[in-house]
């Protein structure tokens, strides 16, 4: 990539980041700084206004996030979505889970906003209402990616939208090495997407790769 190139992708990821002095900018960066205390890779400021967007072009009302983290997607998300509208968010590690609870709070958010789950995504995202959700963002176990695909399908309203971040996994999915297994289950993601005949799937470059795509 070209140093211009570069420079315009880095202009790019920053460009719809909250200032700092803001509610939301201010817990975003003490979410962050969670997150990197907590070994957590947060989604970069460019996967978060994407976020932010999707949610706000489907006036999404109910939201399905898998993975919470420190609260970092959860707060971009919230803020696309509409005011009476609630965050379901699951995650196997509860002490981050409170991590993200004061970071929804510092953002502004009430506390009937967001609905936190503790657990194993795959043990909780079938008891969830079939056709209920407007929007689905992954961001849980790669090795899980596909079966969060199914349950995302069966989860989301006609023309609810689906995402999963990460899906470059740094560069190693369109590398032709020898990857490991949870790499090869994101290129099946993929092809699963594009494939598709219940989709309609758009693959974008920000942040680390973010796969979004429309249930017919």
């Amino acid at each position: 990539m070209t140093g211009n190139r570069l420079t315009s992708w880095a202009f790019a990821e920053a460009y719809g980041a909250p200032d700092a002095g803001t509610a939301e900018g201010a817990a975003l960066d003490w979410a962050r700084d969670r997150a990197g205390e907590a070994g957590v890779r947060p989604v970069t400021p460019g996967t978060g206004d994407a976020l932010r967007l999707l949610a706000t072009v489907s006036a999404a009302r109910a939201v399905v996030e898998i993975g919470t983290g420190t609260g970092v997607s959860g707060i971009h998300l919230l803020a696309g979505m509409r005011p009476d509208g609630v965050l379901t968010t699951v995650d196997v590690e509860p002490e981050r889970q409170q991590f993200a609870r004061q970071a929804f709070r510092m953002a502004g958010y009430a506390a009937n906003r967001t609905r936190v789950i503790p657990g194993h995504a795959l043990d909780v995202l079938p008891r969830l209402t079939d056709g209920g959700y407007d929007l689905v963002f992954c961001d849980g176990d790669r090795l899980e990616c596909l079966d969060y695909l199914g349950e995302s399908l069966r989860l989301l309203r006609p023309g609810g939208l689906v995402c999963f971040a990460g899906v470059f996994a740094g560069g190693r999915t369109v590398d032709s090495a020898a990857q490991p297994t949870e790499v090869r289950r994101l290129r099946e993601l993929l092809r699963a997407v594009r494939e598709s005949k219940d989709l309609v799937p758009a693959l974008l470059p920000v942040g680390d790769g973010l796969l979004c795509a429309a249930r017919a």
